[in-house]
């Protein structure tokens, strides 16, 4: 498990005791922003990343009244993608402080990367008036929950209503738009307590039915994802109930450690796990898109024989219709489905299956461990190009580590399906917008102080994270930022091209990053892929971050 976020140095005031009158806004703008701070502050928010901005003063001024800490990012993307990492390191929602128009346009993508991954983050955008257009439409396309308030009262509601969708359901980012001029109203903001919501409860037939599809499967796999990373525990002991070799999604990643005698890792889209999908007689699927990207080389071949679980009542039919449905939370109903399935107590993995002569336990170990040579082979060739960094990676993060990777091939191919993972928020894996990695890390180390937390990106994607590392060296974070020297992009000459099919492209311009980190004021070396691991160590116990440049 990784640590607890961390809070802000000044005492944080009780909100109950702050005044709960009335909060009036005076002409003069001495209050305004006092009441959206107050109510995120009444919702648990205790940090808040943003990219300062002449319309959000009126709320930045308030900020450490009510014991909320501010930490400055340096673009807008950076400020999203690091609440999106502090978001899944707590499991609370993250929040960022924006000015409107282009910059939370700018922010959009990594939106849109919280939307996809079911990550609660709050956008809370501040604009030049109520004449400028409204942009609550334009991000209501990637959020739960978009709306422009118009008056002051209204604020602490649309707080109260944006936490609620944040929360209810299926985890999704939430937008509040709030026009400046608003500041020179006359108005006033009743306190808005959060809103109280239960989890949906699976229905008794449904998991009854589940679990006689389970328990009269011989070859049962389970498959998943993001929507799981609540209910490891659960996940596990279902597993070895049923005896179920288990396979994750990049965002389900760790939420079985990569060392139990059941899990095969990450990597749903490889051809092996489709060919393992493909003889299972039942499949359980929990908390997963089965979307196309992660199935990037096709989906699996589940008809006939899907039992899936999952929160939200669209997605339980989207991509693959299963024959049983279960509606509802990840950890609610595998412990339900764990009381219904046939077996004697647990006792460790395939508990289930105590009643197999030695015979059958050795045949059935046999097809188990071929499966996890096969599924090795597959992914450790995929990812050959860069086995030299992770492996040395792999042999120096502690078991509770914490890596954020950014859109990359490094990440798909060479991180997702070969790095071990040990706890459900081992891996931050964005690719929607290059440069997650870097911010998101930030983010994941604010909110865990004591836990190692490492950094990994292309030369592309760290060039388009790179003023990030001057908000992280302000910050004065041990963060170990891994640069993966080498093109990606294809060029002319290589196998995508040919006769008659040039590809017109080259890598990133190269460009001197030691140098560059240095200047923001970091530390920063040079190093051939063999000791990355030495001085990630090293930089876990340092002052600053390290930008970790591997020649390959």
């Amino acid at each position: 498990m990784v640590a607890a976020a961390s809070r802000c140095p000044a005492t944080r005031p009780d909100v109950e005791e702050i005044e709960i009158n009335l909060l009036r806004v005076g002409p003069d703008g001495a209050m305004a922003g006092q009441p959206l701070i107050r109510a995120l502050a009444a919702h648990g928010v205790d940090i808040v990343f943003g990219t300062p901005g002449t319309h959000g003063l009126p709320a930045y001024r308030h900020l450490h009244g009510f014991g909320v800490r501010h930490v400055s990012m340096r673009r807008e993307q950076g400020a999203v993608h690091a609440a999106y990492g502090h978001a899944r390191v707590t499991g609370r929602p993250g929040v960022c402080l924006l000015a409107s128009g282009t910059p939370t346009l700018d922010a959009m993508g990594a939106v849109a990367q919280a939307y996809r991954d079911s990550v609660p983050v709050l956008l809370v955008s501040c604009d030049a008036g109520q004449a400028i257009g409204d942009q609550a439409a334009v991000m209501g396309s990637v959020t739960a929950y978009s709306h422009r308030v118009t008056s002051v009262a209204e604020i602490p509601v649309a707080v109260a209503r944006a936490f609620a969708a944040m929360t209810s359901g299926r985890p999704r980012p939430a937008h509040i738009e709030v026009p400046a001029d608003l500041s020179e109203a006359l108005g006033a903001a009743r306190p808005v307590a959060p809103i109280r919501l239960a989890v949906p409860a699976a229905r008794a037939e449904d998991l009854d039915a589940a679990a006689e599809r389970l328990s009269a499967a011989e070859r049962p796999v389970i498959v998943a994802g993001g929507g799981a990373r609540g209910a490891a525990g659960e996940l596990r002991a279902v597993a070895e109930r049923l005896g179920a070799l288990v396979v994750t999604t990049a965002g389900g990643k760790g939420v079985i450690w990569d060392n139990h005698p059941l899990a095969l890792g990450a990597g749903i889209h490889l051809h092996t796990v489709a060919d393992l999908v493909e003889q299972a007689d039942a499949v359980l699927v929990v908390g997963c898109e089965l979307a196309p990207s992660d199935l990037w080389n096709g989906p699996l071949p589940l008809y006939g024989r899907l039992v899936r679980i999952d929160l939200d009542p669209a997605q339980i039919v989207a991509d693959a219709v299963p024959e049983v449905a279960v509606v509802a939370d990840a950890a609610q109903a595998l412990r339900g489905l764990f009381e219904r399935l046939d077996g004697r107590p647990d006792d460790g993995p395939a508990a289930g299956e105590g009643d197999l002569d030695p015979a059958d336990r050795k045949l059935r170990d046999e097809i188990r461990d071929e499966w996890r040579r096969r599924k090795r082979a597959e992914s450790r060739a995929e990812g050959a190009e860069w086995l030299e960094v992770v492996d040395a990676l792999a042999a120096v993060l502690p078991r509770d580590a914490v890596v954020a990777a950014g859109a990359a091939a490094l990440s798909a191919r060479g991180v997702l399906a070969n790095l071990p993972a040990h706890h459900p928020g081992a891996f931050l894996y964005g690719d929607t917008v290059a440069g997650f990695g870097l911010p998101a890390g930030v983010g994941a180390k604010i909110a865990a102080p004591w836990t190692p937390v490492a950094v990994l990106l292309d030369e592309h994607g760290a060039m388009t994270a790179l003023a990030e590392l001057a908000a992280a060296a302000d910050l004065a974070l041990p963060l170990p930022v891994v640069v993966v020297e080498g093109p990606e992009v294809p060029g002319d000459g290589d196998a995508a091209s040919g006769p008659g099919n040039p590809v017109w492209a080259s890598g990133p311009p190269s460009a001197d990053l030691a140098a560059l980190a240095r200047a923001l004021g970091c530390r920063s070396v040079r190093v051939s892929a063999p000791r990355v691991g030495a001085e990630v160590t090293r930089t876990f116990g340092a002052d600053r971050p390290t930008l970790i440049w591997v020649t390959t």
